[in-house]
């Protein structure tokens, strides 16, 4: 095997140990010791493709952001509603978590307890990034559509948001027995039932946001799902 080859495979082994171990042990903190037993090399070992225990966490978050913002662009691409941009891609990121359960846990920040502030920031980079799309599909609904949150733009996000992780929270806390998804359909009928208003600006140019649409399944698109494989 070509000396690249063996070294991405190493790197890939390394991050799902991380995550499996992220999974199997929540509450203990992760040790490079732990984590060259379970790939099966010595901490030397280790250091030869990541120069630190926060790099190998900070390739986990990357894993999370190239999957999850990939698939959103697509979304962006596949959907034109809002409703329907802003159902896909809250379903995207709780499916992500359910099947990635290790990884779950960078998100909620549990498992980042004790480490470099670096790593807290980043997934706080990423939540932000994440609400400033949301944000924009809630901008574009009323140049394209004619509606408008009923609250601001920035409150109405900041909800669904806080929903989101909310379940990605209890998730955690239950030790992987609550799954995120769970109830979830019924209760995103509920936070878009009430969530747009015609625009005085400018005439809606569909309907106002289908508010009666037909309620939505844990997962409401078999690529999204294919995507929440995980790292694994």
């Amino acid at each position: 095997m070509p000396r690249i080859a063996q070294k991405y495979s190493r790197r890939q082994q390394i991050l799902e140990a991380l995550a499996h171990m992220l999974e199997v042990a929540p509450g203990e903190r992760i040790t490079t010791a732990g984590l060259a037993k379970a790939v099966g090399v010595s901490e030397a070992a280790l250091y030869r493709h990541f120069p630190s225990k926060a790099k190998m966490f900070e390739g986990l978050i990357e894993f999370v952001e190239e999957a999850i913002f990939s698939r959103v662009t697509v979304i962006l691409t596949e959907e034109t509603e809002a409703h329907r941009r802003l159902e896909r891609i809250t379903a995207l990121l709780l499916g992500f978590a359910e099947k990635n359960p290790g990884i779950s846990r960078i998100l909620n920040g549990d498992a980042l307890a004790g480490e470099t502030d670096r790593l807290r920031t980043r997934v706080a980079q990423f939540y932000d990034r994440l609400e400033t799309q949301l944000k924009q599909v809630v901008r574009d609904a009323e140049i394209n559509e004619g509606i408008r949150p009923v609250v601001t733009a920035a409150s109405a996000v900041n909800l669904v948001l806080s929903a989101v992780e909310g379940r990605i929270g209890q998730y955690v806390r239950s030790e992987f027995k609550r799954a995120p998804t769970e109830l979830w359909p019924e209760q995103w009928q509920l936070l878009i039932g009430h969530f747009f208003r015609e625009s005085v600006a400018q005439p809606p140019q569909h309907s106002l946001a289908r508010q009666n649409a037909e309620p939505i399944t844990a997962s409401t698109n078999a690529s999204d799902d294919a995507l929440a494989q995980g790292v694994g």
